[in-house]
């Protein structure tokens, strides 16, 4: 655990904006303080960006576009990437700090997924992008036609407060690695780690003006994705946020990539090894407060091993310890915000009026300052009720039985959601029956949230747009043309 002083000393953090390879306040001064979810003490003083900072970041990628960057070549580029991986990797413990304090995340997560993910994303970018190459095809004797990858231009990219240097690395490393300029917007809640890693890019050696910061709120992020001089836009984030985007960025046609909310199934079949789907369900459930939003807050359990389910699901449940996310034995940490720390709880009180039956939780954790949460295992609730079909985005999950596979087929894809599914047989002419009729983007089978950074990403229906990973990443980041030869 770290001690008083080592917290204190990353305690006052100011962030600004970082814009043309420079660190800088708000034209008119306004700022807004950024609280510590686990003790609501004040963390720092956020400078408040509005059209004005977007204005001049948006100027100076323009700018920086059709300098050094633009014209790098592809091996120096590609360094310049594996050197911004490898200068998180050295501020690991810093960046791993700051993101707990920002997120109430236990620290052990942030150091054995977040920083860790955020480094990887840089160092995989810069391998794939050496070696993604174009199409070519001879037209018999009559012309040679092959395609050309450009960068699209100057990118908004618009983060949230659940992962926020896993989830902002994540798309700006493909977004360098194809030559792009960007300004970032993390979350008003989480912006400590964004203030860092644009240093760090410059550190790398990323020319000024490539990589922007605009802290702020909604209007910010609106300022953004109207901007006619922003090419495309890719959020990660909630539903109707996408949706107000995509009106914002009608106008201007900009190409967009969208990876949304989720209510995702965890299915389990009675044949499955019920020791690794506690062990596997504990953290799909409970793991960074729930706050994923690839979470399986939708349990369905056959019917044959419901009770055996429910029993060992909540005695394990009920070991994990809520508290300091400075403390090496807490796994649920502080929810990221008093705003969000009240919807969880109005989800309960729901819950609780729709005839919920609590195996676990259902109530707030007093540690005197704080918005920590129990974590919370529903029964006894209907398929539609609004705990089982709306996003809770917290340690909530919801459990119900069922009998025959077409039945539990039919709730599954009775959502307007489609992220995510995890699969647990031991059957695999069932698993990959299945597979195949699940309405969503990702489906695991007997794990969770196994990654390969070569693979498609996201989601359907009202989950997202597009596909991010590997090829697919550079789909978006790069505009092909093709060019034909006369033989």
């Amino acid at each position: 655990m770290l001690d008083t002083k080592e917290k204190a000393d990353l305690k006052a953090i100011n962030c600004l904006h970082y814009i043309g390879g420079c660190y800088v306040a708000s034209g008119n001064g306004k700022t807004f303080n950024n609280i510590n979810p686990a003790t609501e003490e004040v963390l720092g003083i956020v400078a408040n960006g509005g059209t004005e900072e977007v204005d001049l970041a948006v100027s100076a990628a323009r700018k920086a576009l059709k300098g050094e960057w633009g014209s790098m070549p592809l091996r120096q580029r590609s360094a310049v990437l594996r050197r911004i991986g490898d200068l998180i990797k050295e501020r690991h413990e810093e960046l791993a700090i700051l993101e707990s304090l920002d997120t109430g995340k236990p620290l052990w997560l942030s150091k054995s997924v977040d920083i860790d993910r955020a480094a990887y994303n840089f160092h995989f970018f810069a391998d794939y992008m050496i070696s993604v190459g174009t199409e070519a095809y001879q037209q018999d004797d009559i012309a040679v036609h092959y395609a050309i990858r450009r960068p699209v231009g100057v990118l908004g990219l618009i983060n949230p407060w659940n992962l926020p240097l896993l989830l902002m690395t994540w798309k700006l490393a493909p977004a360098l690695a194809a030559g792009n300029t960007v300004v970032m917007k993390p979350s008003e809640v989480t912006p400590m780690t964004a203030t860092v890693l644009a240093q760090i890019c410059t550190d790398a050696g990323v020319p000024e003006g490539v990589v922007n910061v605009v802290h702020g709120f909604g209007e910010t992020g609106a300022a953004i994705t109207s901007h006619k001089d922003v090419d495309a836009i890719a959020f990660t984030g909630e539903t109707l946020t996408g949706s107000a985007i995509m009106k914002a960025a009608a106008p201007t046609l900009k190409k967009l990539s969208f990876e949304l909310g989720g209510k995702n199934p965890n299915i389990i079949f009675a044949d499955a090894n019920l020791d690794e789907v506690i062990e596997t369900t504990i953290k799909s459930s409970f793991i960074n407060q729930g706050e994923v939003c690839l979470c399986g807050s939708r349990i369905y359990v056959e019917r044959p091993i419901y009770d055996t389910f429910l029993e060992r699901f909540a005695a394990a449940a009920k070991n994990l310890k809520v508290g300091d996310p400075f403390d090496p034995d807490t796994y649920v940490g502080a929810l990221v915000s008093e705003e969000h720390y009240h919807k969880v709880l109005k989800y309960l009180e729901i819950a609780k009026l729709e005839g919920a039956t609590f195996l676990t939780g259902g109530n707030p954790v007093d540690l005197g300052k704080g918005y920590f949460i129990e974590p919370s295992i529903i029964t006894g609730l209907g398929k539609d009720s609004r705990c089982v079909r709306e996003e809770i985005f917290g340690p909530v999950v919801t459990v119900l039985p069922f009998d025959t596979e077409m039945e539990v087929m039919e709730q599954v894809n009775d959502t307007h959601y489609g992220l995510s599914a995890s699969l647990w047989t031991s059957d695999i002419k069932r698993a990959t029956r299945i597979s195949a009729k699940i309405e969503a983007g990702m489906v695991w089978i007997n794990t969770w949230f196994l990654r390969d950074l070569r693979t498609p990403f996201g989601g359907m229906k009202h989950s997202g747009i597009g596909r991010e990973g590997g090829a697919h990443s550079f789909d978006f980041y790069t505009e092909l043309t093709n060019v034909t030869i006369k033989l």
